[in-house]
């Protein structure tokens, strides 16, 4: 081996005293103190997440068939005369269950403004607002009339 690193390569391990100046400077590491170097860690930071971005699944949006829309519209006037008003929708508390499209929001992304995907959301309908927003909210998410495909309205639990 021709190199200047050949007498460092033959050499053998170190070998310190119990109490000279280097085994005092550098004890010797418990076992579960030296796993701790060698755990896994995340360099980058959201590498993961952006990679899961790319790797989703985009759907161009459908449309609803006539009888969809017109059960759709039904719901939705239900839920706007039982949610009036905040005090309406708290008195009331009807639980709803929301299909709708969510355009791709990743500018880099080839689905960006062409396809997204559909998300599911359920809880309280706080709000229905069919002629200014021509929205509703359920559980903090505000949600579009025509990004809506479908609504689903939960039975009321049973108290005891």
């Amino acid at each position: 081996m021709e190199s200047k690193y050949r007498c460092a390569f033959y050499r053998d391990r170190p070998m310190h005293g119990v109490y000279d100046d280097f085994s005092i400077r550098h004890p010797k590491m418990r076992m579960n103190q030296r796993a701790k170097i060698f755990s896994p860690f995340s360099a980058l930071k959201g590498f993961e997440e952006a990679i899961d971005e790319k790797l989703a699944r985009y759907v161009s949006k459908r449309e609803l068939t006539d009888e969809e829309q017109a059960q759709l519209d039904r719901t939705l006037a239900f839920l706007c005369e039982k949610t009036r008003n905040l005090r309406l929708a708290r008195a009331n508390r009807i639980r709803a269950t929301a299909v709708y499209y969510l355009p791709c929001q990743d500018e880099n992304h080839e689905a960006y403004g062409l396809r997204g995907s559909y998300k599911t959301v359920s809880g309280v309908v706080w709000k229905v607002d069919p002629i200014m927003r021509r929205s509703l909210i359920i559980a903090d998410q505000e949600i579009e009339f025509t990004d809506l495909a479908e609504l689903r309205i939960e039975p009321p639990k049973e108290e005891r």
